[in-house]
């Protein structure tokens, strides 16, 4: 599109009546505003300017290509280590040491080349070689596999010379190749159709899953939730990662469906709740919604805010359940050894997540010596148990986060039982006894931990809800199917640009605050504030009783979660209904799967698994009670 070139063409549009056009490829004028094309084009005057070219008509115009208009001859590869780049120099922002992007990540994605033939292989699918490493590596490498020992003793990946090399170099056109017509990059079509079996395809949603996997090699203080919530928060680029791709790789055709997130809005249930939160919480005067009807022009109504968040939210940021899966399938199909093990002094060990977790949630510090205690006691805390094994016969990583928010929720019904009963009888207590004893330590009080946790809680999902509703998932960087919708697509995004500066001044009467800056903690609790109490230094004393030389809890009863669980071929361990569990229970289970950003479900079920640990002797004895009644039946 070449408005410069089109402004001596001054007709009026036989369609608007408007007089602004531009070029097409084929020299032909079109109507920016309606995109009516019409027959005439552009003469060609100056022939010297064209050499080797015969005119065969007057009025047939050719058009000049821009330089950077072909752009590079770029592979599908290329895109994604792009990504693993830009996505590990992220991390390396956020803290994590260079060593995940210079030595794991890179022997990670290198191996991934080889095992999926693209390169390091004899005959790869590219058809060339694609440079991960230095410009001056042997030609041997890459033929050569890639080993993962213990230490890591490969090749630096690291820029040489100045700081803008780039360590995953793209390569420049050349004249004997020529990028697919259907698509950007050189094997885009062949890439989206390639079905090759035992080959795991690489995606957007698994260079997430190499990054977590370099993150557990290295054992870094970096939770997979931590994780998807930096990509929530902007600090690691995912949605529209294509966009710091350099200006000469062009994308488009398939290149779209490769690299572009897009999800239908069925496969998205929570965008409901932030379009009807964001909707609901605005302080709109005097709006009445049009039936049937959605006002663009002046946007001056609340179905035309409704329609508008709905077109923006068919997208949607990757959740827990999925990278996790990915992580594992990535690793078994790169037969990764034995990870570094996971020991007491790690923070991916449960004592200290668990520890972690209680300052998050505002939880009494003594609560870490029973969460401790369940730790040993059911054995989640051991080397082998934590320690992920892809090559062993059941390939399986702890989820470490989700454990430790478990045993935190395993302790709470083991002190409050969480029956909607016990818990508030306690706090009854625990409030007598803080008013009768002002200069003694508080007792933890169960009620107004309560209160204050909801409201913290529900300020925090409605600024997440309304952050989801208000994400610009459209890349600011337009990806079209071919050059002739080259047009449409800057249009478009156009219009789309001009409507959400007008919903935005709509909706916020205050400035846009800025990203925020990156924490490990959601919640901040400091001592002395009157409107947020922190309970760090409040006391179980009401809670626990002494027996000999040991504290014990006055509550001597337990419910189980799970009665029994699913078979072995199901999907899932056990299923949740939340109506069939206490109100307390449900706050607790809600309360860790926003901050985790999971399901409840999935709580619920690594509760359940923790309670089977803790409780071997009486799931044996319902097994054996329920084998016996089986034997028993007459058929």
């Amino acid at each position: 599109m070449d408005l410069e070139e089109a402004k001596e063409f001054k007709e009026r549009c036989t369609q608007c009546a408007a007089v602004s056009w531009g070029l097409t490829d084929e020299g032909k004028y079109y109507c920016t505003s309606c995109h009516n094309v019409t027959e005439r084009s552009k003469e060609v005057i100056n022939t010297g300017a064209i050499p080797n070219t015969k005119i065969q008509a007057i009025n047939r115009g050719l058009k000049r290509k821009r330089k950077l208009e072909r752009g590079w001859d770029w592979y599908v590869c290329e895109g994604f280590q792009h990504i693993l780049y830009q996505q590990a120099e992220a991390l390396k922002t956020l803290g994590v040491g260079p060593e995940l992007k210079n030595e794991v990540l890179h022997n990670f994605w290198k191996r991934y080349l080889q095992k999926s033939k693209q390169a390091y292989c004899k005959n790869p699918v590219c058809r060339r070689k694609v440079t991960v490493l230095e410009d001056n590596q042997s030609h041997s490498d890459w033929e050569s596999e890639p080993e993962l020992p213990s230490d890591f003793s490969c090749p630096s990946f690291v820029e040489s010379g100045t700081e803008s090399q780039k360590p995953f170099p793209i390569s420049k056109a050349s004249q004997s190749e020529t990028a697919s017509i259907c698509s950007g990059s050189l094997d885009g079509v062949e890439y989206s159709l390639r079905k090759e079996k035992g080959i795991v395809k690489m995606t957007v949603p698994r260079t997430l899953a190499f990054c977590y996997l370099s993150l557990l090699w290295q054992r870094e203080t970096v939770t997979l939730s931590d994780l998807l919530r930096f990509v929530e928060e902007g600090h690691i680029p995912y949605i529209n990662a294509f966009q710091h791709f350099p200006e000469e790789m062009k994308l488009y055709g398939r290149d779209k469906g490769i690299f572009a997130i897009e999800q239908t809005a069925r496969g998205d249930r929570t965008n409901a709740k932030a379009i009807q939160s964001a909707v609901s919480g605005l302080e709109l005067p005097n709006l009445q919604p049009l039936p049937h009807c959605v006002v663009l022009g002046s946007v001056c109504c609340r179905s035309a805010l409704l329609f508008t968040l709905v077109l923006r939210n068919t997208e949607s940021w990757p959740t827990y359940e999925e990278i996790y899966k990915k992580m594992i399938e990535i690793a078994k199909f790169l037969d990764l050894p034995r990870f570094p093990d996971i020991t007491e002094d790690c923070y991916l060990h449960p004592n200290i997540l668990c520890m972690k977790y209680l300052m998050e949630v505002n939880l009494p510090d003594e609560m870490n010596d029973l969460t401790c205690q369940v730790v040993k006691m059911t054995g989640v805390g051991e080397v082998d148990f934590l320690t992920f094994d892809p090559i062993a016969k059941m390939a399986k990583t702890v989820k470490y986060d989700v454990q430790a928010v478990a045993v935190i929720v395993v302790v709470l019904k083991l002190l409050f039982l969480l029956d909607d009963n016990l818990e508030w009888s306690l706090s009854n207590t625990a409030e007598k006894h803080n008013e009768n004893n002002k200069e003694d330590r508080p007792w933890f009080d169960f009620r107004k931990w309560y209160q204050v946790m909801k409201k913290s809680i529900d300020e925090k999902k409605q600024e997440w809800e309304e952050a989801r509703a208000k994400y610009l998932w459209k890349s600011e960087k337009p990806l079209y199917h071919s050059s002739i919708d080259r047009a449409v697509a800057f249009k478009r995004r156009e219009m789309v640009v001009d409507l959400q500066k007008q919903f935005s001044t709509l909706v916020d009467s205050t400035p846009t605050v800025g990203r925020k800056k990156p924490s490990s903690f959601q919640f901040n609790w400091a001592e002395g504030d009157a409107a947020r109490t922190c309970f760090h230094g409040h006391s179980l004393q009401g809670i626990l009783k002494n027996k000999g030389q040991s504290l014990t809890t006055k509550n001597s009863l337990y419910w189980l979660s799970t009665q029994k669980f699913c078979r072995s071929y199901c999907k899932h361990v056990t299923t949740y209904e939340e109506s069939n569990f206490s109100l307390s229970y449900q706050f607790i289970i809600n309360l860790f799967a926003f901050l985790l950003r999971i399901k409840t479900s999935f709580l619920h079920e690594e509760v359940s698994l923790i309670e089977k640990r803790l409780f071997k002797t009486k799931y044996s004895k319902t097994k054996k009670r329920s084998s016996r009644s089986r034997k028993g039946r007459k058929y």
